[in-house]
């Protein structure tokens, strides 16, 4: 950024030096009092010293208000960034981050995050901590799954997961009852219904634990040991109503597809106690099964080319 810049326009309020080649972002930008919006996408940042020392202290640090940083060279999020709590959009897009840090909770208010067309692979569950962010974008990434914490996100009106390596989605993301705008597409979820992904068999300690759960034997804190009755706590309903069945650690892990506000179905995660309970809304039998399983096929079939139309694009 060129000399004097704060004499020349010290009520400078927009900055736009978007595709200019920069490689940093000079220390003029620290002497803006007023500055709230900067655009500096398409350069060369990322480097060290690409954002001048101080910048969540500066006063720039409590007008900036836009952020736009996106087609640069970043390999992560700079932590210089994380002081600017009063930015309200942040965009990252299009730079070489392979992860968000957790510490991104600490932008409060926070309502805009672009992190599209990154190499992300996962998402910190400290992301539901933003109270006012209402649009999230995560297309074009390596995400493989999404923390159920981010069902938390209750300003949430806009996600887009887009081309990404999602396989399900957490049954908790159904809380997000302001969610207006919801993109799957290019995920392997919509073209592909798993069912019964893995089971391993309960430990004598679990079939122990079912029974007690399932014949509601009688104890007291007295009678066992204080690991085991922490452990007796954590039971988890069956989800299946015709078992009434509980499990701890092992369980059936399914794919079912589940109505989402009228709009389309989504292919969520539930977890079952054993492969008998193979479908929630018939009985256990071998014959029912065998029909269910079928049925579901159908079922799924449908749903993802309904999925494939609709979730945007």
């Amino acid at each position: 950024l060129p000399a004097g810049l704060s004499q020349w326009f010290p009520a400078l309020e927009v900055l736009d030096v978007s595709g200019t080649g920069l490689a940093e972002l000079g220390a003029e930008l620290l002497a803006l009092p007023r500055l709230h919006t900067l655009l500096a996408k398409n350069n060369r940042l990322g480097g060290p010293g690409s954002l001048p020392k101080g910048l969540g202290q500066a006063s720039l640090g409590r007008s900036l208000r836009v952020l736009n940083l996106s087609g640069n060279r970043f390999a992560e999020v700079p932590p210089a960034l994380l002081g600017l709590r009063g930015l309200q959009s942040l965009s990252l897009g299009g730079n070489r981050l392979h992860g968000i840090p957790p510490d991104i909770q600490e932008l409060r208010s926070l309502e805009f995050l672009y992190l599209g067309g990154n190499f992300i692979t996962s998402i910190p569950p400290e992301l539901a901590n933003l109270p006012s962010l209402s649009y999230l974008v995560l297309c074009d990434n390596k995400i493989q799954s999404i923390p159920p914490q981010l069902a938390q996100l209750h300003s949430l009106r806009s996600l887009s997961l887009h081309n990404n390596l999602l396989t399900y989605l957490p049954r908790e993301i159904l809380n997000l009852v302001h969610l207006e705008e919801l993109s799957l597409r290019g995920n392997p979820l919509v073209v592909r219904f798993v069912r019964d992904l893995t089971y391993n068999p309960p430990s004598l300690q679990e079939l122990a634990g079912r029974t007690i759960k399932t014949r509601n034997v009688p104890y007291a804190r007295s009678d066992l040991p204080e690991n085991l009755v922490r452990y007796l706590s954590l039971a988890s309903n069956c989800p299946n109503p015709k078992c009434g069945g509980v499990y701890f650690d092992s369980c059936v892990r399914q794919i079912k597809f589940v109505d989402f506000c009228g709009k389309y179905r989504l292919p969520l995660m539930h977890y079952l106690c054993s492969p008998e309970c193979s479908s929630p809304c018939s009985s256990a039998s071998q014959s029912s099964t065998s029909q269910s399983e079928s049925d579901s096929e159908d079922e799924a079939s449908v749903a993802a080319r309904r999925m494939q139309k609709v979730l945007l694009g």
